[in-house]
């Protein structure tokens, strides 16, 4: 694994993809063994629009949601992490998405921003006591020439149990969280951005996690024993 000693720093929006943005690091670890295999099976297209996009689903529904399993450790922020526990939260699930397309020479990185969550369940609302959830984290993809923002956070089954509007992806638009849920609900509204990022910033990540969110970092909330969809079925009726 490519280790890395300093902190990743922020990249201009526009700037053109260099050396950054394929290489594997400590986190978006794309020489991984099993990112390869992953690759291998799921990474199909006549180009790099159509591998992405493949990729794309590949990661949105093969892993669930649940981002009550936030381990903030080099290992736990790992996309081969994400391969071996076959679910993620935002941030994971898009750093494998990130990590996966290095692995086919596509540049890519990772986007950050905060947003305020109109669907969090109340125990997530009890232990972080706001419902902005910040740093989210989503892919940027660089195909024909610009940087596309793919977001393959919710699974399809996750959207499809509690009515969430599905992202969808086509290499093309950006794909970001919908304003609003399939019943006209407020759903997310993105509140600040961080930036572009060659590798997790963790150091500062956890740095705000533990000023906003007392008791996350060290453990000491109920969220790893308890069952997200469990809780969403629960509060939705469903």
């Amino acid at each position: 694994m490519t280790q890395q000693t300093d902190e990743p720093q922020p990249i201009a929006p526009d700037a053109n993809p260099d050396a950054g943005s394929l290489r594997a690091t400590t986190m978006v670890n794309s020489n991984h063994p099993r990112i390869q295999a992953f690759v291998a099976e799921h990474g199909k297209g006549r180009d790099q629009r159509e591998q992405a996009v493949a990729l794309y689903y590949a990661v949105r529904d093969g892993f669930k949601y649940d981002p009550y399993r936030i381990d903030l450790t080099e290992q736990g922020m790992s996309a081969s992490t994400v391969l071996e526990q076959g679910a993620g939260w935002c941030v994971t699930k898009a750093t494998l998405l990130t990590a996966a397309c290095r692995a086919l020479g596509i540049p890519s990185r990772l986007g950050f921003a905060d947003v305020r969550n109109h669907l969090s369940t109340q125990r997530m609302r009890e232990m972080m006591q706001t419902d902005v959830f910040i740093w989210h984290g989503y892919s940027e993809i660089w195909l024909d020439g610009c940087w596309r923002k793919a977001t393959p956070a919710f699974n399809i089954g996750l959207c499809d149990k509690f009515g969430f509007l599905p992202l969808d992806f086509d290499g093309v638009n950006d794909s970001i969280y919908h304003a609003f849920d399939r019943v006209g609900q407020r759903h997310m509204e993105y509140l600040n951005y961080h930036g572009s990022f060659d590798d997790v910033p963790l150091k500062r990540m956890i740095t705000d996690f533990d000023r906003v969110y007392k008791g996350m970092v060290h453990g000491q909330s109920n969220l790893q024993t308890a069952d997200f969809e469990a809780d969403v079925a629960k509060e939705s009726g469903r």
